[in-house]
């Protein structure tokens, strides 16, 4: 079992994990995600490693309650545990100097594009963070990217925070001023994703997308997350998650992703209307564990 050391909401259903996870936490890469299990009769879920600290032998996760698992784990408090976390999983971000390298995050996916940013700008690249959100109360990480950041940008749909308008409105403009850039990493909903590699396809620039959101097991054994870049099939879990999104076929991607959405509901419907049952698995496991 893994001991959850901080559970704090950082947004409206968006919950910071700190877990003790020593052999993880030493070898995570920016990129890399892992598999957690709330209780042992519980589903698997990926979720991207936000962080790490190596001397505490912590890692850092924020889940976003969407799904029947996901809003059981925002339940759980400091000094809970989980059952599993398994990791780390996944290929790693490529991490060179490219020069400028803009990084978007949408939503929850600032968290899990946060990592490679950092990574980005060890590496000697100049990084320009491009943070959007729905409203004011969704923008996360703010000081943090700020901190490893040479310029952000902050952007809301709703005009309550930053600048009114999506993400790409700004990686538009910084493209058609002119600016040299060598690099871009979007993360976040799939139809920003489509937006920004259709924005960067006529200018040639190379763009990464992460597809973590289509992964169900975390081994490629399921086959839920198959994909098709370049013509060819592929799985989110174990050939990515991170792809080149001029080679992704979105419109296969997007069709997988609601794949399960009817199955899925029925499950939260039903945790929904009596959580009570996998709580009480999680506390308990809590319960025997400090006894």
């Amino acid at each position: 079992m893994f001991s959850i050391i901080e559970a704090q909401f950082v947004a409206p259903d968006v919950k910071k994990f700190r877990i003790v996870a020593p052999r993880i936490a030493r070898k995570r890469k920016a990129g890399h995600f892992v598999l957690v299990r709330v209780h042992p009769k519980g589903e698997r879920v990926p979720l991207t490693i936000a962080d790490s600290d190596p001397a505490a032998g912590t890692i850092t996760l924020f889940v976003q309650g969407i799904g029947k698992t996901t809003r059981l784990m925002n339940l759980l408090e400091t000094g809970d545990y989980v059952s599993d976390v398994v990791g780390p999983l996944g290929k790693a971000s490529e991490i060179a100097f490219y020069g400028t390298v803009v990084v978007i995050g949408g939503g929850v996916g600032t968290a899990i594009a946060f990592p490679t940013s950092v990574a980005m700008k060890q590496a000697g690249n100049h990084v320009i963070s491009i943070i959007g959100a729905r409203n004011r109360d969704l923008v996360i990480l703010e000081s943090e990217i700020s901190a490893i950041s040479d310029e952000v940008i902050l952007t809301t749909d709703d005009g309550s925070y930053g600048r009114k308008g999506l993400v790409i409105d700004p990686l538009k403009e910084l493209i058609e001023a002119g600016r040299k850039v060598d690099l871009v990493l979007a993360i976040g909903p799939i139809p920003m994703m489509r937006a920004v590699a259709e924005v960067t396809r006529p200018y040639g620039i190379k763009t990464i997308v992460s597809l973590n959101s289509i992964m169900i097991d975390g081994t490629g054994m399921c086959g839920g997350c198959r994909v098709v870049v370049a013509d060819k099939t592929q799985f989110a879990c174990v050939d990515g998650p991170e792809f080149d999104a001029h080679l992704v076929n979105f419109d296969v991607l997007r069709q997988r992703n609601s794949l399960y959405r009817e199955a899925e509901r029925l499950s939260l419907d039903k945790f929904q209307q009596d959580p009570s049952a996998d709580l009480a698995c999680a506390k308990e496991m809590c319960r025997l564990q400090n006894l």
